[in-house]
């Protein structure tokens, strides 16, 4: 399913991102204005087209404001994280650390808009990232936000079951799940 759902996402990247080149190009001609970064965006996609480059990217995005306070800039970061996810295929990068990452703040971005959107952008990382640890914690996380703490509980234990690493970080979770806190993990444990 997620490797059909990556062929489609993939069919209509290349017919949005000829639109946006053209678009882009028109921008560039009226207006001098690099805010939009979309030079870097093609350079990225022309070269490597790597998860490292492109968190890279997005990471610097993000430190340009607050997306929880910066309705305009959340916008922005959910359409690059999008064109991310769209430019890199799962089956080539499932096993990336960088790839979940994008991912999971992704998921993490599009929960401050609509969490069915979300959740489904958390199950598709789950699906396609299993090995990672911090993946599972990021969507128990979130789903502990919701109030859902019975889903939240099972996506930690089948973290476990799946042999997702580093086990330590799932212990940890569960523990602080246990002990009835609000973050699974804390910044230190993160």
């Amino acid at each position: 399913i997620a490797s059909i759902m990556n062929r489609v996402r993939d069919l209509k990247n290349k017919y949005r991102n000829e639109d946006n080149i053209t678009d882009e190009l028109n921008c560039t001609k009226i207006s001098a204005d690099t805010t939009d970064n979309s030079g870097t965006v093609n350079q990225i996609m022309l070269t490597a087209n790597n998860p490292e480059d492109w968190l890279c990217f997005l990471l610097k995005l993000e430190k340009k404001g607050v997306p929880q306070l910066d309705v305009s800039l959340l916008n922005r970061l959910i359409g690059r994280y999008s064109q991310a996810v769209t430019a890199l295929p799962a089956e080539k990068h499932s096993q990336d650390e960088n790839y979940a990452c994008i991912l999971v703040r992704f998921a993490e971005l599009k929960a401050l808009q609509d969490p069915e959107e979300a959740r489904d952008q958390f199950q598709l990382a789950r699906l396609n990232c299993k090995k990672f640890a911090f993946v599972h914690v990021a969507f128990a996380q979130f789903e502990l936000s919701q109030g859902n703490v019975k889903k939240c509980k099972q996506l930690l234990q089948k973290a476990v079951e799946c042999c997702a690493v580093p086990l330590e970080m799932l212990e940890t979770a569960l523990q602080n799940f246990h002990l009835q806190k609000k973050q699974l993990l804390s910044d230190e444990e993160k």
